[in-house]
């Protein structure tokens, strides 16, 4: 197979995402309202201050009683019970279980003392009773039972003193149901990054203005600042900065406030000098060729923020495709990183290519793709023409199927990595 000879000026994805990696920082911690930390990482280990369940308690509607009174029970030969009392979940029982006698209870109510198992209604005769009217002081139980059947233990989940969640957990739903289970209503998390999101460029409009002759509506900072907020940030949006000094500027000073600037267009070799004249006076800032394909231009550094705080500035290319890999491929591992999160990586799988992917220069290629799965296997399917430009080919696809540097051509039928830009049952046709 030929291969490509790799310049030697360009970056690899992975020396710019290592340079990215390296300018930010994992944020501080702060304390936050249950509900709304669902994606951060908890900043400390979580003991839990009391035992889960805290008695024993009922996996089913039933009768509480002693195992050894139903020693020989069967539906032929049912042992009969006095019904001393009931209990539902969130009483306390008011009757101790005694030889010959059953209490009611029902699922998560705690055990009375001297009950050792619970009959499920389904065999006794409750039902019966009920039909012909019978009075439910007493009770036909038809089988023995195992001592501790049908009982939940105290602490059979969580232990008092024991950590639930360790610091570092990212927190789902069912590690929010956790901590709401030991009684915690706030918790100590990494704090979300705030991202400062402008596009630059006269060409701009906003949705919602009339467009005009030669104007383009402002797409970037919208998919960027919802990028933004689906892996868990804080968008700061602000808007367009037109190709002149005092709005850049004015425009940057806004920006300095976050914990990242992310700006689009304005860093490739074809555009205005002024983005990049600008940014290079504010700061530290890189021009970079990535050998990527689409977005091979982009700058990085940082800016000076106020007191001389250092602010990581990521320059994406304008083309909305080309901001929109970029972003998956360096935005968000660096945003990641701030939230305290370990996995920075997308999944990845691999498909069977149903198009041809050519590689004209030696650039590693994200090519726009549909994955579905027919009886288990996976096949990519490009979305249709692939210029930098074409936003809808993003907005059909659901992973980038990916061709290295080295390699010219994958052609119909080859294996191909894909990046799975969305991963569930409803994206995977």
């Amino acid at each position: 197979m030929h291969r490509h000879t790799h310049r030697e000026d360009m970056l690899s994805v992975e020396e710019a995402r290592e340079r990215v990696l390296a300018l930010v920082p994992v944020l501080e911690a702060e304390t936050r309202p249950l509900l709304e930390t669902l994606g951060q990482v908890l900043a400390e280990d979580l003991r839990a201050g009391l035992d889960i369940p805290p008695l024993d308690n009922s996996a089913m509607d039933g009768y509480a009683v002693r195992h050894q009174d139903l020693l020989g029970a069967s539906a032929d030969h049912p042992v009969e019970f006095q019904v001393i009392g009931s209990v539902a979940a969130g009483q306390l029982p008011h009757h101790k279980v005694k030889p010959g006698t059953a209490i009611r209870i029902m699922t998560g109510a705690p055990i009375p003392p001297g009950a050792d198992a619970v009959v499920p209604f389904e065999e006794t005769d409750e039902l019966e009773r009920q039909r012909s009217a019978r009075p439910l002081d007493t009770v036909a139980v038809r089988g023995e039972v195992p001592p501790g059947a049908n009982v939940r233990r105290a602490g059979e989940d969580v232990q008092r003193g024991q950590v639930v969640l360790p610091r570092g957990t990212v927190l789902r739903p069912s590690e929010i149901g956790v901590l709401a289970s030991v009684g915690m209503a706030t918790v100590q998390v990494v704090r979300r990054p705030i991202i400062a999101v402008l596009a630059t460029g006269d060409e701009l409009l906003e949705p919602g203005q009339r467009l005009e002759p030669g104007k383009i509506y402002n797409s970037n900072g919208y998919s960027i600042a919802a990028s933004v907020v689906r892996y868990g940030g804080v968008p700061r949006v602000l808007g367009i900065a037109r190709d002149n000094l005092e709005s850049l500027t004015n425009k940057l000073e806004e920006g300095l406030a976050a914990d990242m600037l992310i700006t689009t267009a304005g860093v490739s070799k074809g555009d205005y000098d002024m983005v990049k004249d600008v940014l290079v006076q504010r700061g530290e800032i890189a021009f970079w060729s990535v050998r990527m394909r689409p977005a091979k231009p982009l700058a990085f550094g940082t800016l000076r923020g106020p007191g001389g705080r250092p602010v990581p500035h990521l320059g994406l290319p304008g083309n909305p495709v080309s901001a929109m890999v970029a972003f998956e491929e360096l935005a968000r591992p660096a945003l990641l990183k701030m939230l305290g999160r370990k996995n920075l990586e997308k999944p990845t799988i691999e498909a069977v290519l149903a198009d041809r992917i050519v590689n004209t220069d030696g650039r590693r290629v994200y090519a726009r793709a549909v994955v579905t799965n027919r009886d288990g296997t996976y096949y990519a399917h490009l979305t249709g023409p692939q210029g930098s430009n074409i936003l809808t080919s993003m907005a059909r696809a659901n992973g980038l199927a990916i061709c290295p540097e080295d390699v010219p051509v994958l052609e119909k039928g080859e294996r191909v990595q894909v990046r799975m830009l969305d991963w569930s049952e409803e994206s995977v046709y």
